[in-house]
């Protein structure tokens, strides 16, 4: 079960994400980012929510489907979250083929 952070502790007072410290973008501008046309724009940011946000976080704003198909774009920008995010999704594929 996911518990992501409520969204009125998700942003500052100026509207950026609690774990966008690094950057100077709003919530609505990583959504848009989130959504660029270009796969290799979205794969840095969705690498950049995985590495930064809670997990539980990171499933407000994209899909484990997204995820996936950006999977081999966004593993080299996961940085030491990536041997998390591998167990992680491995995990959930066991679970998913045990429940079949």
């Amino acid at each position: 079960m996911l518990s992501p952070t409520p969204p009125e502790a998700l942003t500052d007072a100026r509207g950026r994400p609690y774990f966008l410290w690094d950057c100077d973008l709003t919530l609505t501008q990583l959504n848009e980012r989130l959504l660029d046309p270009n796969p290799d724009v979205r794969a840095y940011f969705v690498a950049k929510l995985m590495r930064q946000a809670k997990p539980d976080d990171v499933f407000q704003f994209v899909t484990l489907a997204a995820v996936r198909q950006l999977w081999p774009l966004l593993i080299r920008y996961l940085g030491q979250s990536l041997p998390f995010w591998i167990w992680l999704l491995e995990t959930w594929d066991r679970q998913a083929h045990a429940g079949r």
